[in-house]
Protein backbone atom coordinates (compact mmCIF):
# COMPACT_ATOMS: atom_id res chain seq x y z
CA UNK A 1 0.00 0.00 0.00
CA UNK A 2 1.26 3.75 -0.88
CA UNK A 3 1.71 6.62 1.46
CA UNK A 4 -0.51 8.19 -0.44
CA UNK A 5 -3.33 5.68 -0.01
CA UNK A 6 -2.79 6.06 4.03
CA UNK A 7 -3.02 9.78 3.80
CA UNK A 8 -5.85 12.05 5.92
CA UNK A 9 -8.72 13.72 4.14
CA UNK A 10 -7.56 17.47 3.58
CA UNK A 11 -10.15 19.94 3.15
CA UNK A 12 -7.38 23.14 2.56
CA UNK A 13 -7.80 24.63 -0.83
CA UNK A 14 -5.18 27.29 -0.76
CA UNK A 15 -1.41 26.15 -0.44
CA UNK A 16 1.61 27.97 -0.81
CA UNK A 17 4.62 26.03 -1.40
CA UNK A 18 7.71 27.77 -0.04
CA UNK A 19 11.27 28.07 0.24
CA UNK A 20 14.66 29.17 -1.12
CA UNK A 21 15.44 28.99 -4.08
CA UNK A 22 16.46 25.24 -4.62
CA UNK A 23 14.18 23.34 -2.76
CA UNK A 24 11.57 22.49 -5.29
CA UNK A 25 8.83 24.18 -5.03
CA UNK A 26 7.40 24.07 -8.63
CA UNK A 27 8.27 20.00 -7.93
CA UNK A 28 6.83 19.57 -5.19
CA UNK A 29 3.79 22.15 -5.92
CA UNK A 30 2.73 20.41 -9.28
CA UNK A 31 2.46 17.35 -7.43
CA UNK A 32 0.37 18.53 -4.46
CA UNK A 33 -1.59 19.87 -6.90
CA UNK A 34 -2.07 17.03 -9.09
CA UNK A 35 -2.87 14.63 -5.91
CA UNK A 36 -5.20 17.06 -4.53
CA UNK A 37 -6.81 17.89 -8.03
CA UNK A 38 -6.18 21.63 -7.59
CA UNK A 39 -4.16 23.81 -10.28
CA UNK A 40 -1.12 25.19 -9.79
CA UNK A 41 0.45 28.83 -9.93
CA UNK A 42 4.31 28.99 -10.91
CA UNK A 43 4.62 32.10 -8.66
CA UNK A 44 8.18 33.04 -10.31
CA UNK A 45 6.13 33.92 -13.64
CA UNK A 46 4.12 36.64 -12.07
CA UNK A 47 7.00 38.63 -11.14
CA UNK A 48 7.57 41.80 -12.79
CA UNK A 49 10.15 41.95 -15.35
CA UNK A 50 11.79 44.04 -14.02
CA UNK A 51 12.65 41.96 -10.78
CA UNK A 52 13.47 38.84 -13.28
CA UNK A 53 15.84 41.17 -14.45
CA UNK A 54 17.51 41.99 -11.44
CA UNK A 55 17.77 38.09 -9.93
CA UNK A 56 19.54 37.34 -13.78
CA UNK A 57 22.25 40.07 -12.95
CA UNK A 58 22.68 38.35 -9.75
CA UNK A 59 21.09 41.18 -7.80
CA UNK A 60 18.92 40.26 -4.58
CA UNK A 61 15.62 41.51 -4.60
CA UNK A 62 14.41 44.26 -1.91
CA UNK A 63 11.42 44.04 -0.03
CA UNK A 64 10.32 47.64 -2.30
CA UNK A 65 10.99 44.97 -5.13
CA UNK A 66 9.11 41.98 -3.87
CA UNK A 67 5.48 43.56 -1.84
CA UNK A 68 3.99 44.01 -5.86
CA UNK A 69 4.90 40.82 -6.77
CA UNK A 70 3.43 38.76 -3.66
CA UNK A 71 0.43 40.95 -4.40
CA UNK A 72 -0.16 39.19 -7.34
CA UNK A 73 0.52 35.66 -5.38
CA UNK A 74 -1.80 37.34 -3.28
CA UNK A 75 -4.49 38.00 -5.91
CA UNK A 76 -4.38 34.31 -7.32
CA UNK A 77 -4.98 32.78 -4.41
CA UNK A 78 -7.55 35.48 -3.66
CA UNK A 79 -9.44 34.62 -6.72
CA UNK A 80 -9.43 31.19 -6.26
CA UNK A 81 -10.68 31.55 -2.88
CA UNK A 82 -13.56 33.69 -4.27
CA UNK A 83 -14.15 30.78 -7.27
CA UNK A 84 -14.54 28.56 -4.45
CA UNK A 85 -11.88 26.45 -5.99
CA UNK A 86 -8.21 25.64 -4.98
CA UNK A 87 -5.03 26.54 -5.98
CA UNK A 88 -1.37 25.41 -5.07
CA UNK A 89 1.45 28.15 -5.84
CA UNK A 90 4.95 28.08 -5.57
CA UNK A 91 6.51 31.34 -3.57
CA UNK A 92 9.55 31.94 -1.74
CA UNK A 93 7.52 33.57 1.21
CA UNK A 94 11.27 33.93 3.02
CA UNK A 95 9.97 36.89 5.98
CA UNK A 96 6.69 36.35 7.88
CA UNK A 97 6.15 39.47 6.71
CA UNK A 98 5.83 38.53 3.41
CA UNK A 99 3.76 35.16 4.40
CA UNK A 100 1.21 37.95 6.60
CA UNK A 101 0.72 39.69 3.68
CA UNK A 102 -0.40 36.57 1.68
CA UNK A 103 -2.46 35.19 4.55
CA UNK A 104 -4.32 38.83 4.25
CA UNK A 105 -4.72 39.29 0.50
CA UNK A 106 -5.88 35.75 0.00
CA UNK A 107 -8.67 36.24 1.99
CA UNK A 108 -9.17 32.59 3.43
CA UNK A 109 -7.48 30.12 5.12
CA UNK A 110 -3.67 29.67 3.54
CA UNK A 111 -1.58 26.23 4.16
CA UNK A 112 2.17 26.89 3.82
CA UNK A 113 4.66 23.73 3.13
CA UNK A 114 8.10 24.97 4.19
CA UNK A 115 10.63 23.02 2.01
CA UNK A 116 13.36 22.87 3.97
CA UNK A 117 16.94 21.83 3.16
CA UNK A 118 21.05 22.43 3.93
CA UNK A 119 22.71 24.78 1.87
CA UNK A 120 24.83 21.55 0.68
CA UNK A 121 21.46 19.99 -0.33
CA UNK A 122 20.63 23.26 -1.99
CA UNK A 123 23.70 23.93 -3.77
CA UNK A 124 23.62 20.58 -5.22
CA UNK A 125 20.05 20.87 -6.52
CA UNK A 126 20.32 24.50 -8.08
CA UNK A 127 23.84 23.36 -9.89
CA UNK A 128 21.84 20.73 -11.49
CA UNK A 129 18.87 22.99 -12.89
CA UNK A 130 18.71 24.57 -16.16
CA UNK A 131 17.46 27.18 -17.86
CA UNK A 132 16.16 29.03 -14.74
CA UNK A 133 16.47 32.55 -14.48
CA UNK A 134 18.00 32.62 -10.41
CA UNK A 135 21.50 32.09 -10.48
CA UNK A 136 23.33 29.96 -7.69
CA UNK A 137 24.92 32.94 -6.13
CA UNK A 138 21.75 34.48 -4.92
CA UNK A 139 21.59 31.31 -2.62
CA UNK A 140 23.18 32.53 0.40
CA UNK A 141 21.26 35.83 0.25
CA UNK A 142 17.80 34.06 0.38
CA UNK A 143 19.22 31.88 3.05
CA UNK A 144 19.79 34.91 5.08
CA UNK A 145 17.09 36.47 4.57
CA UNK A 146 14.72 33.03 5.80
CA UNK A 147 12.93 33.64 8.72
CA UNK A 148 11.75 30.57 9.38
CA UNK A 149 8.18 29.95 9.40
CA UNK A 150 8.34 27.58 12.68
CA UNK A 151 5.48 28.13 15.45
CA UNK A 152 2.89 30.04 12.84
CA UNK A 153 -0.53 28.71 12.32
CA UNK A 154 -1.05 26.47 9.32
CA UNK A 155 2.49 25.82 8.31
CA UNK A 156 3.96 22.20 7.67
CA UNK A 157 7.50 21.56 7.43
CA UNK A 158 9.00 19.37 5.26
CA UNK A 159 12.92 17.97 4.89
CA UNK A 160 13.80 17.87 1.02
CA UNK A 161 16.50 15.73 1.50
CA UNK A 162 14.02 12.70 0.10
CA UNK A 163 12.69 11.63 -3.29
CA UNK A 164 10.15 14.34 -4.82
CA UNK A 165 7.35 11.41 -4.22
CA UNK A 166 8.17 11.17 -0.57
CA UNK A 167 8.54 14.67 0.02
CA UNK A 168 4.68 15.11 -1.00
CA UNK A 169 3.96 12.13 0.90
CA UNK A 170 4.94 14.21 4.16
CA UNK A 171 3.51 17.46 2.98
CA UNK A 172 0.12 15.74 2.67
CA UNK A 173 0.32 13.83 5.73
CA UNK A 174 1.31 17.05 7.42
CA UNK A 175 -1.70 19.61 5.46
CA UNK A 176 -4.40 16.77 6.79
CA UNK A 177 -2.61 17.04 10.48
CA UNK A 178 -2.93 21.14 10.10
CA UNK A 179 -6.15 20.79 8.38
CA UNK A 180 -7.57 18.83 11.61
CA UNK A 181 -5.89 21.01 14.05
CA UNK A 182 -7.91 24.31 11.93
CA UNK A 183 -10.99 22.17 12.25
CA UNK A 184 -10.93 21.84 16.18
CA UNK A 185 -9.12 25.31 16.98
CA UNK A 186 -5.76 24.66 17.77
CA UNK A 187 -3.66 26.34 15.06
CA UNK A 188 -0.30 25.79 16.15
Amino acid sequence: MSMAASQPAFEASLIVVMGVSGCGKTSVGIDIAARLGLAFVEGDMLHPRGNVEKMSLGIPLSDDDRWPWLDLVGAALRQAHEEGSGLVVSCSALKKSYRDRLRHVAGGPLFFVFLEGSRTVLKARMADRRGHFFPPALLDSQLAALENPAGEELVVTVDIDAPVDRIVDRALNGLGARSQDQERGSLR
